[in-house]
């Protein structure tokens, strides 16, 4: 290669050991690469709902060891013999555990007992897989049954969620449509689809008028949908248990608060069989979460309300009405939640009773906020809590574990996954919710010492300038100038010349002064 070539070679952008465009190692970009990806984890949800789901879980095997007469007796004697005491501990825990995940997901001990009885009666291939599948997943079904009526209603609260407006009238939007649904339901003698679509409409309709009144309070009044809704719950409650002790709800039944059972068709169908209790309703769940997406994400009215719970004055000038809008609200939400009544009716209850509510209204405003007021979330939320209700009835029936500490768990995972900082703070990710925080701190750190030390350095200097100034006019003696100007330099620069005047003349002594007489 020739010099000419070898110097253009060397010149080259981004080639030879001075060129500071060399792209950075592959090592180093893996690095960056993953660093990055475990941040974008780390600040995601998903590490917050399964770090909440861990700290839940552990807080209520404890509870669980405290709970258990065995453990508390072994613990006793922990000294003496710690293994028995561990052990204790372990089973207890484990098999509470166990028992949750039977009663709620997959009961494993039910499909093999199956599936061996089966077989020694001669079965083999599907004759043995059906029929034991069918006892395994049966919780699953339980648990799909549960939470039906509660992702329904919790679409219905996160419409009132996310355009600002807490609505706690669940439960009692829940019981209007479960009325209405149930009276149309065991009074009227309609045709199979006909009968079953009126009642739907009908707890549709019920729960919205009761979720309008408080809308029209809201609207016209100012009044706080916060206690309106709270006091409509308990005028809708009374009024059920009013209800089931006239003849028009109780029928013949006249000794016992309860309605007659609603008609077969107006009854939800059956997906499974009459063994199993998973109704239709599940697909009315999932077109709940389907319409709330829609209706919050793609409608003109769901931008009003997204609008108006974002910005009230700023709608307002915009042209939306935050009245009309706050009734149009709660009267979409009350439908949704009405219509999750009716389904629990016509699908589960099959009638009317005084605790036919039961804890689905409130448990709805839960979900919603766990699922942060979206589809998707809320589907997962309401499995979540349905799972945790069916499988800590079986823990609770074969476990011998308290119900209540299932609740206890429920409520602990909603406080974990409602303050994702406390979590990150406990497994040891704090500076995520504040990025850069420490090197800004050392940035400041560095900075405030930088500026003293210079502060210092120049105070030092100064105090050498004045140092050897007054050396040098000790030397002189007169406080003459030194240095250049003593030896020669230029001289000071002189006053400038006194403006002229027409009052009297200057002092003796000035050269003007002296011309003028002499010219006398």
């Amino acid at each position: 290669m020739s010099s000419l070539e070898t110097a253009d070679t060397g010149s080259a952008p981004g080639v030879g050991a001075g060129s500071s465009d060399n792209p950075p190692p592959p090592e180093q970009t893996a690095e960056t690469a993953l660093s990055r990806t475990l941040q974008k984890l780390a600040r995601g949800d998903l590490l917050v709902v399964v770090m909440s789901f861990v700290f839940a879980f552990l807080i209520g095997s404890v509870l669980i060891v405290i709970a258990d007469q065995e453990v508390r007796e072994s613990l006793g004697y922990f000294f003496d013999r710690p293994a028995d005491s561990l052990t204790s501990v372990w089973q207890s825990v484990t098999h509470a555990y166990s028992a949750m995940f039977r009663g709620a997901i997959f009961d494993i001990p039910g499909y093999a007992r199956v599936a061996e009885s089966l077989r020694e009666a001669g079965g083999s291939g599907t004759y043995v897989l059906l029929p034991a599948l069918a006892a395994g997943l049966r919780p699953l079904t339980e648990t799909l049954t549960v939470a039906t009526p509660l992702i329904i209603a919790s679409a219905g609260m996160a419409v009132s969620f996310r355009a600002g407006l807490f609505n706690i009238g669940g439960t009692g939007q829940l019981i209007a449509g479960a009325m209405a649904a149930g009276y149309v339901g065991f009074t009227f003698d309609l045709p199979i689809v006909v009968h079953l679509l009126v009642c739907l409409m009908a707890g549709t309709l019920a729960g919205g008028v009761w979720g309008g009144i408080a809308g029209f309070l809201k609207a016209r009044f100012g009044a706080n949908e916060v206690i309106s809704t709270i006091m409509l719950n308990w005028i809708a409650t009374y009024l059920l248990f009013f209800a089931l002790k006239t003849a028009a709800f109780t029928g013949a039944n006249q000794s016992q608060p309860t309605s007659p059972s609603v008609g077969d068709h107006a009854v939800l169908p059956l997906l499974l069989g009459s063994g199993f209790r998973l109704h239709a309703g599940l697909f009315l769940a999932a077109g709940a979460a389907v319409v709330l997406w829609w209706l919050m994400s793609r409608s003109t009215i769901g931008f009003h309300f997204r609008a108006v719970g974002s910005n009230p004055r700023a709608a307002q000038v915009a042209g939306i009405s935050p009245a009309r809008t706050a009734f149009l609200v709660l009267a979409v939400a009350g439908a949704l939640v009405g219509l999750a009544g009716a389904v629990h009716v016509l699908g589960t209850e099959r009638r009317l009773t005084e605790g036919v509510a039961g804890s689905i209204g409130f448990d709805a405003i839960t979900v919603a906020l766990l699922g942060r007021s979206g589809p998707v979330g809320i589907v997962l939320a309401g499995l979540l809590f349905a799972g945790l209700s069916t499988g800590g009835r079986f823990m609770e029936s074969s476990q011998g574990v308290p119900l209540d500490l299932v609740q206890v768990i429920q409520v602990l995972v909603v406080l974990f996954i409602a303050a994702p900082p406390l979590v990150r703070t406990l497994i040891g990710l704090r500076r995520v919710d504040h990025p850069g925080a420490r090197s800004r701190v050392r940035g400041a750190r560095r900075a405030r010492t930088g500026a003293e030390k210079a502060a210092v350095a120049s105070g030092a200097a100064v105090t050498a300038d004045t140092s050897s100034e007054a050396a040098r006019t000790d030397a002189t003696g007169t406080g003459a100038p030194t240095g250049d100007r003593a030896a020669g330099g230029d001289p000071e620069p002189s006053p400038p010349d006194p403006p002229a005047t027409d009052g009297p003349a200057p002092a003796a002594g000035a050269p003007e002064d002296r011309t003028e007489e002499e010219e006398r």
